[in-house]
């Protein structure tokens, strides 16, 4: 039986880093695509031979017909793809510059649409594959001074229902993941630093902890198995009912 070829975006680190460890630890060949080259090569020398890696800013648009292609060549198939890159910017409303939601917007909507597209080429011609983005608790529900983050997650939520009910029908199964409150660097850092951030986290969040990175890995997991095989269209928090808390 021929390897199972999997796309990370932002495979190296914090969530991304979890997903790429929990798939090649299912026997899944992973490709990660990242900017920073350093963290990369670690992640792959780290996990052997069923990581790999392309050093690339999906910033660059234009570039990404040409990168798909070049794993297609190099792998022989793209079996899935997770759409996990993305940067944030913490600004008050009216402070946020044309530049600076036009390059949130870039990166975390546009790129996931432009990669998209050129796997699900790829994707059409086996009939099958499967397609997971991750998207936010700020597409759930308002939070301040991320317009341009909440903007765009809204707005891979959206795309995943179009994207499934369009490509479905020829075998591609889009899902989607909103997690919730989980513990990185960059949370931490984030949490730490705003106490009554931190305080609002807790008390919304009936099963009152933060999740893990791995509770992510593991719903990436399944919606990429065989065990979702009739699972399209999803969006599934993973958020210890964040989003559903009083």
């Amino acid at each position: 039986m021929s390897k199972t070829i999997a796309i990370v975006t932002g495979g190296a680190t914090g969530l991304g880093l979890a997903i790429t460890k929990k798939l090649v630890q299912e026997g899944i060949l992973v490709i990660m695509i990242g900017r920073n080259e350093e963290k990369l090569d670690a992640t792959a020398t780290e996990l052997g031979e069923l990581c790999s890696y392309k050093a690339f800013d999906l910033q660059n648009l234009a570039g990404i017909p040409a990168l798909i292609d070049e794993i297609h060549h190099e792998f022989g198939q793209i079996d899935i793809l997770v759409n996990n890159a993305g940067i944030n910017m913490k600004k008050p409303f009216i402070e946020v510059s044309d530049e600076d939601f036009a390059s949130v917007i870039q990166t975390n909507l546009s790129s996931v649409f432009a990669i998209s597209r050129e796997v699900v080429k790829k994707m059409i011609d086996v009939g099958k594959g499967s397609i997971v983005n991750i998207s936010s608790m700020a597409a759930q529900y308002g939070i301040p001074k991320v317009i341009a983050y909440s903007a765009a997650k809204t707005g891979v939520e959206g795309m995943t229902r179009a994207m499934a009910t369009e490509l479905s029908p020829l075998g591609i199964r889009i899902n989607c993941i909103a997690p919730g409150f989980i513990k990185t660097a960059m949370s931490a850092k984030a949490l730490d630093a705003d106490p009554e951030r931190k305080n609002k986290v807790f008390s919304r969040t009936p099963m009152g902890k933060m999740g893990e990175p791995d509770d992510v890995a593991e719903a990436v997991y399944f919606f990429c198995s065989p065990g979702a095989k009739y699972v399209t269209g999803v969006i599934m928090p993973v958020d210890g009912g964040n989003s559903i808390g009083f």
